[in-house]
């Protein structure tokens, strides 16, 4: 490491001299800085005191110690906004140190020091909970730009805790932000997005369109200690890669034919917030390369631009619908980008996986467009037990996006207080059911016994078979039990048996004729 106890001072501005100086890049002001409490934990007395004298410096409260035992008992005594960590230190573990910060004390920004740098290593502190971590060795501009970030997201969690503490919302559309769905995989993905919330740590959410990613990132946002600012999201699909550089990244004067004026990026606007980055595996590997760089280091540097132009402290929430992991071995995606934003992975489940879900989603469209379209005078319709099953059926290859607009296109059309029936629901041709057959017989014979292919195929027959049938019957069990002529108790019997609830008609068994 450069830094040492004479020569620091002028090494870091020397190297500072080429960033332009981090307090024009990050604004945190001096009388901030001086209330922001720093813990530094190295069992090297050089590196330790040389790091809190640079810190000192730029006017940080800074705190040594070089014993885990010490360490923790400082943690449990006073509250410490940023905490540096060795990882590899005798006696107590830092990954055991990292713990005890950040259970005393949640709101801690916890940064990780190694002297061996790894994959594995970087991804446990950072699922752990560490903020970032800085590889040994390291320049004294390096400290002074990571603990520059980590300030600065100190103030932007006090402001979301001063704006909460007010009683003020965050903004955002209340539709956008409702989760709604019973499953339990779903449930599962919320629960992991409300625990990754409060940290700052990279997520990576997979699922296929239109089952909620964004909606997700969203969410992770206006939970996090971010929520203050805003989220800034981009599909890197949308764009060709030179206007999608342009975007992220930002231009200068002169830089392409039309940049007329220096342009800031969306990477600079998402400071102090959170960045989205849709469908982040079309993105062009050049732009991968830059984009690394601005997740380890938080440098962004423009398009045209010989020198940095800003320091930015970002959040990053990457969304694919196709499997990453394909795209690392393929060579279309970064191996080192994508563990680098992997750290939380969060999978979002299909609408055909939570069809118990469909019901509740319907009605609360119906209620939000109905309102919309027509007003809260008009009397709301009603689906009728038979559209709940058609609902219910369809395999909705757009899963809630599709949704949402079927559900949007009948409002428009219905009478205030009508039943809806399943001739009133513009369903999406689907031709999920032929291509399943023919996937099931192109893998049958590769993978699966004739005795098993047979009895899933009987079980796709069966399922479609129950749940027409109930449609055609009006949603009353009792009829479509003597239209499939089959008495009601074998009815109900194949209904659990394929996972078609009763209770999804409100009612029970329906009613005799």
């Amino acid at each position: 490491m450069s830094i040492s106890p004479g020569s620091e001072t002028a090494d870091r501005r020397t190297e500072l001299g080429t960033t332009r100086g981090v307090g024009q890049l990050v604004p945190v002001d001096p009388a901030t800085r001086a209330t922001i409490r720093i813990l530094i934990v190295d069992d090297e007395r050089t590196l330790r005191e040389s790091c809190a004298s640079a810190l000192a410096v730029d006017g940080y409260n800074a705190t040594v110690c070089g014993r885990g035992e010490e360490a923790q008992e400082l943690l449990r005594r006073r509250a410490f906004d940023i905490v540096l960590i060795d990882l590899y230190m005798g006696q107590v573990p830092g990954m055991q140190l990292l713990s005890a910060a950040l259970a005393t004390n949640p709101d801690t920004i916890a940064i990780v020091i190694t002297g061996k740098p790894t994959v594995e290593t970087s991804i446990e502190a950072l699922r752990a909970g560490a903020w970032d971590y800085l590889p040994k060795p390291f320049t004294g501009a390096q400290l002074q730009i990571l603990v520059g970030r980590a300030a600065h997201a100190v103030v932007v969690a006090r402001e979301t805790r001063a704006q909460h503490a007010k009683g003020g919302a965050p903004a955002g559309k209340p539709e956008e932000l409702s989760l709604l769905g019973n499953a339990p995989r779903f449930r599962e993905a919320i629960s992991l997005a409300r625990r990754v919330a409060a940290t700052d740590a990279s997520v990576f959410i997979t699922g296929e369109s239109g089952s909620g990613k964004e909606i997700i990132a969203q969410f992770i946002h206006q939970h996090s200690r971010r929520a203050s600012r805003q989220m800034v999201a981009i599909n890197c699909a949308a764009l060709p890669e030179t206007l999608l550089e342009s975007e992220m990244f930002g231009h200068v004067k002169g830089a392409f034919t039309g940049a007329i004026r220096d342009k800031p990026g969306l990477l600079e606007a998402a400071n102090g917030g959170t960045m989205f980055l849709d469908e982040l595996i079309e993105m062009p590997k050049p732009i991968q390369a830059k984009l690394l760089r601005v997740i380890q280091d938080g440098v962004v540097r423009r398009v045209g631009s010989e020198s940095t132009d800003a320091i930015v402290n970002v959040r990053f929430i990457a969304a694919t619908n196709r499997h990453p992991e394909d795209a690392v071995r393929s060579g279309t995606l970064r191996e080192d980008l994508y563990y680098r934003l992997r750290v939380v992975p969060i999978h979002v489940p299909s609408l055909r996986e939570r069809p118990d879900d469909v019901p509740l989603l319907a009605n609360h469209f119906l209620a939000y467009y109905w309102q919309r379209h027509r007003g809260i005078d008009a009397q709301l319709p009603t689906l009728s037990k038979a559209a709940i099953w058609a609902l219910c059926a369809h395999s909705w290859p757009g899963n809630v996006r599709e949704l949402q607009n079927v559900v949007e296109h009948a409002v428009v059309l219905l009478e205030p207080g009508a039943d809806v029936e399943p001739e009133d629901i513009p369903f999406i041709s689907d031709h999920r059911g032929d291509a399943d057959l023919k996937a099931l017989t192109e893998d049958a014979s590769m993978e699966e016994s004739y005795y098993a292919a047979r009895d899933r195929l009987l079980a796709k027959f069966d399922k479609r078979y129950l749940t027409r049938v109930v449609i055609r019957a009006g949603g009353n069990l009792s009829k479509a039990a003597r239209m499939a002529r089959v008495d009601r108790t074998t009815f109900y019997r194949l209904m659990e048996r394929h996972g078609l609830q009763r209770n999804l008609l409100g009612g029970g068994e329906g009613e005799e004729e």
